[in-house]
């Protein structure tokens, strides 16, 4: 209680008049499990509400530092909030208005190196098939006179059926490259979940473009009603934990953003020499946008690169691999460690798992609250958790114990 009215005094919350608390009857919590049991057998349909409303709140977290500098010039939030939206919206429509015509040129020289490989890929793989088909036929042909021989020697008249071998040269030669079809096919999916899948994202990006503007225009009525959910002893450490994620938030969207342009722009300059200006430009994008994505954007951003570079041939594959190869490096011991801050740094096994967890509930866009949901629930523990049962444990203390527990010393500690 006394925590409960410091808290209170250092968030300015005003004094409430105190209530008497009654336990709550048992009826509470039969409504309480069926409504959970509910929102659980219906998660699949109210996912993409649920992903779009925090998409909404991660975004208007991100930028309310810049509306807020700039309301102490306008006097409100809709004048900043429209200047912001145009600005970026027009950024986003120039950029693609620019890089239209590389990205296309791009596009058909992948498309164009795609089949050419893939038939490269074939001869052989046809090669085997004919050698298998051969040795099938001369395993055959032995396995029929052997087994005529038997007969002739017990002296019985069976007659022994023998496949045709342009019939088995037929079928051998087309099951292989059925299976990798097939497989194909049911890698890409087809066409129409293709389509379905991308009309979902974009009523997705829709929603929350719309939910950011209108959140930004007014954003106190949604934080009000999410502080109404809970009792008001509760509402000082809400309170907190509201303003830890509201500072969080702009600084891990600010150094998200400047990791994007800083690899984009060493992709770019790398990819110059080898594939031209226009291919640079677009491969340099393409890794901009991706880095946002958690350990499988980089990955993902070099797929486009390996198909140009197995359009030319030669050793243009093995240098644009070393290249991406020097670029995660670099990325993961100087660029990341400059760019984040001390506070932001996420462990790299719960941000995996976070990502798993947000695609497997919300789909491909899930990867964009990964991370940010990894700092939230450590701020959430901190605040209610750790304070209340550990608040003399230091992170220090932490680490001392886990080495314990490995059998581990540091050199100091001998």
């Amino acid at each position: 209680m006394a925590s409960n009215e410091r808290l209170r005094k250092e968030s300015g919350l005003p004094d409430y008049p105190r209530t008497e608390t009654s336990p709550r009857p048992i009826s509470f919590y039969v409504i309480l499990g069926a409504v959970l049991f509910a929102f659980i057998r219906t998660f699949s349909l109210l996912s993409p509400i649920l992903l779009s409303f925090l998409l909404v709140l991660l975004i208007s977290l991100a930028v309310n530092p810049v509306i807020s500098r700039m309301r102490a010039w306008t006097g409100g939030r809709k004048i900043p909030t429209g200047l912001v939206v145009a600005g970026l919206t027009a950024v986003m429509v120039l950029a693609g208005w620019s890089l239209f015509g590389p990205m296309k040129d791009s596009v058909i020289k992948i498309s164009v190196a795609v089949p050419d490989y893939w038939e490269r890929l074939q001869k052989p793989l046809i090669k085997i098939e004919q050698q298998a088909v051969i040795f099938e036929e001369k395993l055959q042909v032995e396995v029929s006179t052997e087994i005529a021989r038997e007969d002739r020697s017990t002296e019985k008249s069976e007659i022994i059926p023998k496949i045709p071998p342009q019939a088995l040269h037929l079928e051998e030669s087309n099951s292989f490259r059925s299976y990798l079809n097939g497989m194909f096919k049911d890698l890409f999916g087809s066409f129409t979940a293709v389509a379905f899948n991308g009309a979902h994202i974009l009523v997705v990006l829709v929603t929350v473009f719309f939910g950011v503007v209108f959140m930004l225009m007014n954003p106190r009525p949604v934080f009000g009603a999410m502080l109404s959910l809970l009792p008001e002893e509760h509402h000082p450490k809400a309170l907190i934990i509201l303003q830890r994620i509201g500072k969080f938030i702009p600084a891990w969207a600010g150094a998200t953003a400047l990791g994007m342009l800083t690899i984009g722009f060493l992709v770019f300059l790398l990819m110059w020499p080898i594939f031209g200006f226009m291919d640079a430009l677009v491969l340099g994008l393409i890794a901009g946008v991706l880095e946002a994505v958690p350990f499988m954007g980089p990955i993902l951003s070099a797929l486009p690169a390996l198909l140009l570079a197995l359009g030319q041939g030669g050793m243009t594959p093995l240098w644009v691999l070393l290249i991406f190869a020097a670029v995660q490096a670099l990325e993961n011991n100087m660029i990341l460690p400059f760019i984040m801050a001390q506070g932001m740094k996420l462990h790299p096994l719960a941000v995996i798992f976070s990502v798993l967890l947000c695609v497997a509930a919300f789909g491909v866009l899930g990867v964009l609250i990964a991370a940010p949901l990894v700092a939230i629930v450590r701020i959430v523990h901190d605040e209610l958790y750790r304070k209340r049962f550990l608040p003399h444990v230091t992170n220090e203390d932490l680490d001392h114990l886990a080495g314990i527990a490995l059998h581990e010393t540091r050199p100091d500690e001998r």
